[in-house]
């Protein structure tokens, strides 16, 4: 990233530590910029899901199991209740 600036925004516990990572940090930063970054065509979200997906894959991951991932991590977030 060209001009970068610090910020501060909550995230839970686990968060937290993943961020003590620079290399998360800086995979963090670069998401949030092209998810925020305003322009014509599909969203930036969509963008960034696509290139998730393309890693997972080369990772080795299938669709399914892609998919089926996501699906346990919505299923986990909409059981937690709420700490705010």
């Amino acid at each position: 990233m060209d001009k970068t600036v610090d910020v501060t925004i909550p995230v839970d516990t686990e968060a937290a530590a993943a961020l003590a990572d620079a290399r998360n940090r800086d995979a963090v930063g670069r998401l949030v910029s092209r998810v925020l970054r305003p322009h014509a065509g599909p969203s930036p979200l969509a963008h960034a899901i696509v290139e998730l997906k393309a890693e997972a894959r080369r990772a080795g991951l299938s669709d399914v199991e892609i998919d089926a991932e996501l699906s346990a991590y919505n299923a986990e977030r909409r059981e937690r209740k709420p700490d705010r």
